[in-house]
């Protein structure tokens, strides 16, 4: 019901083409309710107690003609530009300072006043006094006209930062390829360095492999060499063994000869046969012989002793070769 009979005391104040709120002790501006109201071109809100204008006022497109004057603004949207066909606008005795950039883009306006407001001083020098209908005709062509340079200024000053900050992002980016290159040249170096640590192992391993095979081969001459050397000391300490068969074949022979002389000495003595002519001799010489022996006993014991040793020694030294 409030916002019915809002819309309908609103309705009740629009005349025509004309919504007058003035002097209706507003402290804001009904924005919601106007944009009912399209054919409502010329918004009257004079002599009321607004000190701003809401943002979604800028979307009031279809209003041509605004009176605020003798309110309390302190300052107007950032967007005001939008009404773009806005041709009247009447600020007289507010508390502005300055006005919106987007000023500059209220192409359409004609008329403005801007008195009684603590403007600052290049902005209150382009307004001038608005004294009567041409002067506030002026104001609103040299107002624009002044806006426009500083739109244009804030248009240079932003694009002078859009160009800085372009430059910087390229600047970033060249940082950011320069790390990125730095970071591929170090993963690219530190893959070297591993292939060429592998490829070392590698030439490690295979030269460790050669010098084991190069250290078996010499291993196997060596062998080879001490098992010939082995083999030509054992034919240098064969060698003498002929001699040492010849020796002992001697001393067989005469072994076999001393046996057979005194077997047939055994014969001689103690046989028939000692009669015979062929034994007279070999016992004469057999007497003689134990005639000699006794007389030598202690030279025959000696050679018995030295024949004993010299056949123990042969005995030892056939059984070694035999090993």
């Amino acid at each position: 019901m409030s916002k019915n009979s809002k819309v309908l005391n609103l309705k009740d104040k629009i005349s025509g083409n004309e919504a007058d709120l003035s002097l209706s002790n507003l402290t804001e501006v009904p924005v919601r309710e106007l944009a009912f109201f399209t054919k409502a071109t010329v918004l009257d809100l004079s002599c009321n107690n607004i000190t701003s204008l809401p943002p979604e006022f800028c979307n009031l497109t279809h209003l041509v003609k605004i009176d605020l004057s003798k309110n309390q603004l302190t300052c107007l949207p950032d967007d005001l530009g939008n009404l773009i066909n806005l041709q009247h606008l009447d600020l007289y005795n507010n508390k502005l300072t300055a006005l919106p950039v987007s000023f500059s883009q209220l192409r359409s306006l004609k008329w403005l006043d801007l008195k009684d407001n603590p403007l600052e001083p290049v902005l209150a020098k382009a307004a001038g006094d608005c004294l009567d209908e041409k002067q506030c005709k002026q104001c609103a062509s040299k107002v624009l006209q002044h806006m426009r340079v500083i739109q244009d200024e804030v248009d240079r000053a932003r694009e002078k930062r859009l160009l800085r900050e372009k430059e910087l992002e390229k600047k970033k980016e060249a940082k950011q390829r320069e790390r990125e290159a730095r970071e591929k040249e170090a993963r690219k170096r530190e893959k070297a360095e591993e292939k060429e640590k592998r490829r070392k192992e590698y030439n490690a391993q295979v030269a460790a492999a050669a010098a084991r095979e190069q250290q078996k081969k010499k291993n196997e001459e060596k062998k080879k060499k001490n098992g010939q050397a082995a083999a030509d000391k054992k034919v240098v300490i064969s060698a003498p063994k002929p001699q040492r068969s010849l020796i002992g074949l001697l001393f067989k022979l005469l072994l076999l000869l001393c046996l057979g002389l005194a077997g047939v000495a055994a014969a001689c003595r103690l046989t028939d046969l000692q009669k015979e002519a062929m034994c007279v001799p070999v016992n004469i010489a057999v007497d003689d012989g134990l005639s000699w022996v006794k007389e030598q006993e202690g030279v025959v014991r000696q050679l018995v002793a030295n024949l004993s040793a010299a056949a123990k020694e042969f005995l030892e030294s056939a059984q070694a070769s035999k090993n």
